[in-house]
């Protein structure tokens, strides 16, 4: 497919965090209209900037990659050099990208393209008007598609980006039980549950669970070590409440780290409470529980899987209890779409045929020769009160030009880079430890 500037398509994914810089990874190379890509990676600074340990995790490799903020990446993209620009931000992120992006009146922009990494369970209409203005908004289920479609619809809002697809990071051999192989995986998620005592019911229980079956091997999946930070906050993390643990932990538990689809290869029950690992773990047609212990509230996020059929609780699980999805919301779901037929009949299509709508609704906007400009929901007249604040925390002014002080510099090399890394890293341990021992102590005085 010719594309503007060379046979490869260059792309340039700006993430800020380890999870979004793998799905707009993987998202580029599912639906960049040809086999040639140059992936360029751009990870926004910022409290959830990815370590070198997690990049290498997530195992997507990029042509190239560095940190930069908001104003730098608008500078990386001004010389229109970018055939595609996906942003696998928050919505706050993607809106002040596409007013900085609109502000630069690129004779030839790029494409923009962007979604959501996982299970859309909150701020619906917040996070989706906030991404208005891109040329292609991904759903991940045709379930998504419709309530994206119904939220632009509702504010008048143009719906025709809306496009639905998958998550980009399904994938794996199907589920195949193996003798003497019974492996229970508890999905972590870093805020939800976000109180003490929540996780450290969830905890005890996994233990409990441990105990119950001494012959299984039970997995405690967590996403990021004490230190690190992913796409959210997590204030208690599950090792330091692990090392308190009244009697400590049985032989046959372990804490374990690693890519998430290594871990599902050699799992027999997969549990969680809303973690999106459930739906990878489901396009595998691994057995699946999510947990109604603490409730189903949207709060938790576990009521996306009403209608499931996956709702269970730990008593039930350690009764012997395999939960079996729904046929009906699987397919609604946009899981199980590769691999052989179930008995029901659902999955027989290609995973990979998710992706031939963005794939060509890509591919259609870059044979345009004069792309409408951007033109996002949100405009200094339609939401005086909310967008300057959105803007202003990217350093960008009203307009979408760069505050007086942000524009982006000369980039920094030799010694003076070593040394403004080390200073910034400095400051990220700082705010970390901040969030995960300052925080909470502060919190529990504030109880008594």
């Amino acid at each position: 497919m010719p594309t503007r500037n060379s046979e490869a398509v260059r792309v340039a994914v700006l993430a800020d965090s380890d999870t979004r810089w793998k799905w707009g990874a993987l998202t580029a190379r599912r639906i960049a209209p040809s086999a040639s890509v140059e992936l360029n990676g751009f990870l926004l600074r910022g409290r959830a900037t990815p370590t070198p340990r997690q990049l290498a995790e997530v195992g997507v490799r990029a042509d190239a990659m560095r940190e930069v903020t908001g104003n730098e990446f608008l500078g990386a993209v001004e010389d229109g050099s970018y055939d595609i620009v996906i942003l696998a931000l928050v919505g706050g992120g993607v809106q002040a990208v596409l007013h900085g992006l609109a502000a630069l009146r690129l004779p030839r922009r790029p494409v923009v393209v962007t979604g959501y990494v996982g299970v859309v369970y909150e701020k619906l209409a917040d996070g989706l008007l906030l991404r208005h203005g891109a040329d292609v908004v991904l759903a991940n289920s045709r379930h998504d598609a419709e309530r994206f479609r119904a939220v632009y619809e509702g504010v008048g809002a143009d719906a025709s980006a809306v496009t639905e697809a998958a998550l980009p990071f399904l994938g794996g051999d199907p589920y195949r039980p193996e003798e003497g192989r019974d492996t229970v995986v508890f999905a972590a998620q870093p805020s939800v549950p976000d109180s003490r005592a929540d996780r450290t019911y969830l905890l005890r229980r996994l233990v409990e669970h441990a105990r119950l079956h001494p012959r299984r091997e039970v997995l405690l999946k967590l996403r990021s070590k004490p230190g690190e930070h992913t796409t959210h906050l997590e204030e208690l993390p599950y090792q330091k409440l692990a090392d308190r643990l009244p009697g400590g932990l049985p032989p046959n538990f372990r804490l374990v780290y690693g890519n998430m689809g290594e871990v599902l290869d050699r799992t027999d029950l997969l549990v969680t409470v809303s973690s999106t690992a459930a739906l990878e773990s489901l396009h595998r047609r691994i057995p699946t529980a999510i947990l109604s212990d603490l409730g189903v509230r949207e709060v938790l996020g576990n009521h996306h899987f009403l209608g499931s059929g996956l709702l269970t609780s730990f008593d039930r699980l350690d009764g012997g209890y395999r939960p079996v999805p729904d046929a009906d919301w699987l397919a609604r779901q946009g899981v199980a779409a590769g691999g052989p037929p179930t008995p029901s009949g659902v999955g027989g299509g290609s995973y990979e045929r998710a992706f031939d709508a963005a794939r060509a609704r890509v591919a259609e906007l870059l044979l345009v020769p004069e792309p409408a400009p951007i033109a996002p929901y949100y405009t200094p007249s339609s939401a005086p009160g909310y967008l300057p604040r959105i803007l202003a925390r990217h350093h960008l002014a009203p307009d979408g030009t760069p505050l007086v002080g942000a524009a982006p510099k000369t980039e920094v090399t030799g010694l003076r880079r070593v040394v403004r890394d080390a200073v910034r890293e400095v400051a990220r341990g700082a705010y970390r430890h901040g969030v995960q021992r300052v925080a909470p102590v502060i919190r529990r005085m504030g109880e008594l």
